[in-house]
């Protein structure tokens, strides 16, 4: 197949278009033509951030004051009696529930919006790994060899499990970052497929993005586990089958208890 065949299914794979055959021998193409893994990555950087872009912004109060006052202007003023039912306990208890229920929304808003945008920037890594002619800095199927290559360049350290017997072979590792915060970026192999395993500090603008002990997301055509231990936040990425992400977690997730 040419190379403007593959460029012409670039659209479609990111809009997970494609059959599970096409998507598989995408897959594959991506890890060997760096052009087509690069314009693939634009294209999935773009859908994310038209995505996130109605999610992002909530309206300032100075917004909501003017939309108020308009609103106001065009309403006839309530009769006497009415002004009256309007500041008793009973209608000043109910704006109040109003006011706490809107601002919860407006923050689990933000959280949620904010946690996208960071898994939209993990799997932006994943992709990005795909295309590189050297994905890994260390190099070695033993996890003896990856976990000490770590020791002095990460301000914390973590296990990797145990292998043998499963379907899963570690390839190695690197430095990776996010918001500026160093992490490890470890590669595995299931099948056909590369899943990265990305650690970080579970700094607190982490932890309250990603509020729940465990969570299981799915970014685009990629499937995302995420949770924390021990002062860890641990994330696992892929396109590998959504078993596959949780049986790796699982594993993970024990090594480090």
């Amino acid at each position: 197949m040419t190379n403007d065949l593959w460029q012409m299914k670039i659209p479609a794979y990111v809009d997970g278009e494609l059959s599970s055959d096409e998507t598989g021998a995408m897959d594959l193409h991506l890890r060997e033509c760096a052009m087509c893994a690069s314009d693939a990555l634009q294209q999935m950087r773009l859908k994310q951030s038209n995505k996130l872009a109605g999610s992002r912004f909530t309206p300032s109060a100075e917004f909501r004051r003017k939309i108020a006052a308009q609103v106001a202007a065009k309403t006839a003023p309530p009769r006497r009696s009415a002004w009256r039912w309007m500041w008793s306990p009973a209608f000043a208890a109910a704006l109040l529930v109003i006011v706490v229920v809107s601002g919860i929304f407006v923050h689990r808003s933000f959280e949620r919006s904010r946690s996208q945008q960071l898994l939209a920037e993990l799997t932006d890594l994943h992709v990005a790994n795909l295309a590189a002619s050297n994905p890994v800095e260390v190099v070695s199927t033993d996890r003896h060899t990856v976990k000490p290559w770590f020791q002095g360049k990460l301000p914390f350290s973590f296990d990797l499990p145990e292998l043998a017997g499963t379907p899963f072979t570690l390839l190695g590792g690197r430095l990776t970052y996010l918001d500026h915060e160093p992490g490890a970026h470890l590669i595995y192999n299931v099948g056909a497929h590369h899943v990265s395993l990305f650690v970080f500090r579970d700094q607190p603008e982490l932890a309250q993005a990603f509020a729940e002990q465990q969570s299981s997301r799915s970014v685009l055509s990629f499937h995302v586990d995420a949770w924390s231990s021990r002062g860890l936040r641990y994330f696992v990425v892929g396109d590998a089958n959504p078993q596959s992400i949780h049986d790796l977690s699982s594993m993970l997730e024990k090594a480090n208890q």
